[in-house]
């Protein structure tokens, strides 16, 4: 009876696909290592989480409109828009924090992270009642419910001022509930979108922008 054959020798690779596993791991340890150290790093849109980015334009005019409406030491809250954070975390003195649902940017933020389902409009840090001088507001979804909910949390958070980020066919429901108006500008994402997005807040926001 013909014994197996045992091989004791371990499947080697090819110096190619070994070349390219450790391409794979060096990349992977690079976005660890970029995310524990709490520093900017990309973060792909999940667009089941409904996540569409805003384009540099975007991101430079909301962050300056936002500094210049309450000055460097402001205290401004972003609500699902994340892709404000970083520029706002470049002015260390601005320290909101950012309420999203995506954990993924709990390691970019660090402390300034607080997670937030708008489905739970008021399950966020009663310390932070009338808290901020400015509220930010990008809600994830075009619904009724989604902008209603939302605009719970922007009311128990907001000194006074906010921006909302959102479609234009969300108009007169923005209106009613957080008493914001359409500016002239129009926010862009680096995916074009079908709906058409406006600005809106419930100061004259148009006098920034020059």
């Amino acid at each position: 009876m013909l014994q197996p054959v045992e091989d004791d020798d371990p499947p080697q690779l090819s110096a190619e696909t070994f070349l390219a596993l450790q391409e794979f791991y060096n990349e992977q340890n690079a976005k660890e290592a970029q995310l524990q150290a709490d520093t900017p790093t990309e973060i792909a849109e999940d667009w089941q989480l409904s996540q569409f980015w805003y384009d540099a334009k975007t991101t430079n005019v909301l962050v300056d409109v936002g500094l210049k409406r309450v000055g460097p030491d402001g205290r401004i809250a972003l609500i699902s828009c994340p892709t404000l954070f970083n520029r706002f975390r470049e002015n260390s003195t601005c320290d909101g924090p950012l309420f999203e649902y995506d954990d993924r940017f709990s390691k970019v933020c660090g402390a300034r992270f607080t997670r937030y389902d708008y489905k739970s409009p008021l399950d966020v840090p009663k310390e932070f009642s009338k808290g901020f001088d400015l509220v930010i507001a990008d809600p994830p979804f075009l619904s009724e419910d989604c902008l209603t909910k939302v605009a719970v949390t922007v009311k128990f958070l907001a000194k006074n001022d906010v921006i909302l980020c959102t479609g234009e066919v969300m108009s007169d429901l923005a209106e009613r509930l957080l008493h914001v108006k359409a500016s002239s500008f129009r926010p862009s994402h680096r995916n074009n979108l079908a709906n058409e997005f406006r600005c809106y807040s419930n100061f004259d926001l148009d006098t920034l922008l020059l």
